[in-house]
């Protein structure tokens, strides 16, 4: 069910990857927002120590597949931290001049709107895992999610649900902070913000499968279930 690619078949991939690529542009903007809702109100210049307890984001990803990322901080500190914060930019010089959090700016001068996403976000993203509610309050930078106060030895684990629109191979950083006004930071180690990134290599290419004599659909070069 494999075979090689021909010119029409191309053609129609172009043409799915565009139609992605405008109708996640639409839903990030939408699912981002842009208002200054959370406070920053009596914030002190305090270091939070906290522990990155879950960082999930599948390496490989297809054109239109859509997938979970996951973090997840525990406040390892004696305290609350006062805004628990998590920022997120695609890596590179497009990724961080973007106002998307999943998206990059098209330095090309005749676009409209240079900012073009590289992931759309969904609806009703993110979620706090085990609730149906969508968290992550609007802050002055739609980059930057705020999750609210987190109590001293709580976890909190954020969950965005995303739909990859653009192939390529990015690094998708984020920033984990203790508050909005910049005076509260999140350390995993004294000195050290907390942080990281994930690689993510985005495919065109439609998976190769056949069908088992169990009627099992595997892709081929990978082990069936078994069952």
């Amino acid at each position: 069910m494999g075979g090689h690619s021909t010119p029409a078949r191309r053609a129609r991939r172009q043409a799915l990857a565009a139609g992605l690529a405008a109708l996640a542009l639409a839903l990030s903007l939408a699912a981002c927002g842009g208002g200054g809702s959370a406070s920053n109100a009596n914030e002190t210049a305090t270091a939070y120590p906290v522990r990155i307890v879950t960082a999930e984001f599948p390496a490989e990803q297809r054109l239109g597949e859509t997938t979970l990322l996951r973090l997840g901080v525990r406040n390892t500190a004696r305290k609350t931290i006062p805004a628990l914060t998590v920022t997120i930019s695609v890596g590179g010089e497009e990724g961080r001049s973007s106002a998307l959090p999943f998206g990059y700016r098209d330095p090309s001068p005749e676009i409209a709107q240079p900012d073009r996403p590289v992931w759309a976000l969904s609806a009703g993203y993110p979620k706090l895992n085990g609730s149906g509610e969508r968290a992550g309050a609007e802050t002055a930078s739609p980059k930057t999610f705020v999750f609210g106060p987190l109590k001293a030895g709580a976890t909190a684990e954020a969950v965005w649900k995303l739909s990859a629109v653009r192939t390529g191979r990015y690094e998708l950083l984020y920033g984990v902070g203790a508050g909005l006004g910049g005076e509260a930071k999140a350390e995993t180690a004294p000195g050290t913000a907390a942080g990281g990134s994930f690689v993510a290599r985005i495919t065109e290419k439609t998976p190769e499968v056949e069908v088992k004599d169990n009627g099992e659909v595997v892709e081929i070069g990978k082990k069936d279930s078994g069952k």
